[in-house]
C-alpha cells in the first residue's frame, strides 16, 4: 500500500523551518550553476554566430588562427577567381581578404587596459561577411584613416561617433558602429585593409581570405583544390565551422569552471538536506510506527520519504532558475585565440535549465535516500515507543 502524495505535501509545509533552509541551500546552487553556464553558453555562441554556412574561411596551414596566418596576395588573387566562388550583380567576386591586429583600449567600466580586435577589410567584406547593420553614423571610407565600430566595443570603451583613436602615431576617426546580429564581429574595429596593413608594416598580404560559394555544397571540392595544391600551403574550413573551433577550447573551460563550482556548492547543499531529512525522520518517528503498524511497508515509507526530499528538490530548483534568470541582461567578456577580448551577452538556455533541474533532483535524491533507508528500517514497536 503506497502513501498518498498529500501526506508529503503536508509534512513539509507543517515543518517549514527546515524545509526552507533545504530549499535555500538548493535553490542558491542551482542559481549558481545556471548563470556560469549562462556565461559559457553565451561566448560560445557569440561565435558560434560568427559566420556563415554558405562562405569559406582559408587561413594559412598551422595557424591557430588569424594572427597567426598568412596568404601571399598573388594566391588570394588566383581563389578569388575561382569558378566556385560567387559573383555580385557587377561580377565582382565575393572575396574578402583581410588581416588581423589587435588595439590596446582602456574599458570605460574600469579604466582597465585590454587587447582589441582590429580587422582590415575592403567594402566587399560587408557583403561577404554580412549581414553587417550600420547602428549609427556611416561606413569608412576606403583610403582614409576611418574606424567602424561593433557595438558592444563602442559601449565598453566609449567609441561613439565621432572620437578619434591614436594608432600606430596616426589619428583615426570613428565615423560608424554596426551589429551583427550578436556575432564576434560586434567585438571588433574595422578598417580599409588597404591603410590598416601600410600603418601596421603589413604590406607582404593578407591574413585570412572568406569567399562565398555558389553552391555550400561545393565546399569539398573547393577545399581539395587549395589543400593538394602544394604552392598555396593553406587550409579550407566552412566559415561557421572555423569560428565554432576557436570558441571551443574556452567555452569548455568556463563549462567546466561551471560544474566543478557548482559540484563544490553541491556537496553542501546535499549535506544540508541530508540533515534536514534526518531531522524530519527523527521528529516523526513514532509518525512513522504508526504507519507501519497500519499495515504500510518499508518500501512504502522508503519511497514516501525520497518523494519527499524529491517534491523539496523540484521546488528549490524551480527557485533557483527563477533567481538566475536575469542573468540573460548580463554582459560579459573573456580572451580568445586572437588574443583580444570578445564581449558576449549571458545566454540561459533551455538546455541548461532542464540541466539545473535535473541536477536539483540528483541533489535532492542522494540527499533524501540514507534518511529514507533510516525511516523504513525503523522497528514498529520501537517507534512506537519514542516520545
Amino acid at each position: 500500500m503506497a502513501l498518498p502524495i498529500s501526506y508529503n505535501v503536508r509534512s513539509l509545509r507543517v515543518r517549514w523551518q527546515v524545509t526552507l533552509l533545504a530549499v535555500a541551500g538548493i535553490a542558491m546552487v542551482v542559481a549558481v550553476f545556471v548563470v556560469l553556464a549562462a556565461l559559457a553558453a553565451g561566448f560560445r555562441i557569440a561565435l558560434r554566430s560568427t559566420g556563415r554556412t554558405d562562405n569559406a574561411m582559408i587561413v594559412q596551414k598551422g595557424s591557430m588562427s588569424e594572427m597567426t596566418s598568412g596568404i601571399p596576395r598573388a594566391h588570394v588573387d588566383m581563389i578569388s577567381v575561382d569558378s566556385r566562388v560567387a559573383r555580385d550583380a557587377k561580377g565582382q567576386p565575393l572575396a574578402s581578404p583581410e588581416i588581423m591586429l589587435v588595439a590596446n583600449l582602456r574599458r570605460v567600466a574600469d579604466n582597465a587596459e585590454t587587447n582589441v580586435a582590429l580587422r582590415g577589410v575592403s567594402l566587399k567584406a560587408l557583403e561577404v561577411r554580412g549581414p553587417i547593420t550600420v547602428t549609427k553614423g556611416r561606413i569608412f571610407t576606403p583610403g582614409l584613416y576611418e574606424l567602424m565600430v561593433g557595438e558592444r566595443t563602442a559601449e565598453r570603451f566609449g567609441l561613439e561617433v565621432g572620437k578619434t583613436l591614436r594608432l600606430q602615431r596616426r589619428e583615426w576617426t570613428v565615423v560608424g558602429t554596426f551589429r551583427s546580429e550578436g556575432s564576434g564581429f560586434e567585438s571588433e574595429i574595422w578598417a580599409d585593409v588597404n591603410v590598416l596593413g601600410p600603418a601596421f608594416n603589413r604590406t607582404g598580404g593578407y591574413q585570412s581570405l572568406v569567399v562565398r560559394l555558389k553552391d555550400p555544397n561545393t565546399l569539398e571540392a573547393l577545399r581539395a583544390s587549395i589543400v593538394d595544391n602544394p604552392q598555396f600551403q593553406l587550409k579550407v574550413d566552412r566559415e561557421v565551422d572555423y569560428y565554432d573551433a576557436q570558441a571551443g577550447g574556452v567555452a569548455s573551460i568556463l563549462m567546466g569552471l561551471a560544474w566543478f563550482v557548482s559540484i563544490v556548492m553541491a556537496i553542501g547543499a546535499v549535506v544540508g538536506a541530508m540533515n534536514t531529512m534526518y531531522a524530519i525522520v527523527a521528529a516523526r518517528t513514532r509518525e512513522i510506527g504508526t504507519l507501519r503498524a497500519l499495515g504500510f511497508s518499508r518500501v512504502s515509507i522508503l519511497t514516501s520519504f525520497v518523494l519527499e526530499s524529491l517534491v523539496l528538490a523540484l521546488v528549490a530548483g524551480a527557485i533557483g532558475c527563477i533567481i538566475a534568470l536575469p542573468a540573460n541582461w548580463l554582459s560579459g567578456s573573456t580572451g580568445q585565440a586572437t588574443f583580444s577580448e570578445i564581449s558576449f551577452a549571458f545566454k540561459v538556455t533551455t538546455n541548461i535549465l532542464v540541466a539545473a533541474m535535473i541536477f536539483a533532483l540528483s541533489m535532492g535524491f542522494i540527499g533524501g535516500l540514507l534518511p529514507a533507508v533510516r525511516a523504513a528500517r525503523m522497528p514498529i514497536t520501537a517507534a512506537l515507543r519514542s516520545a
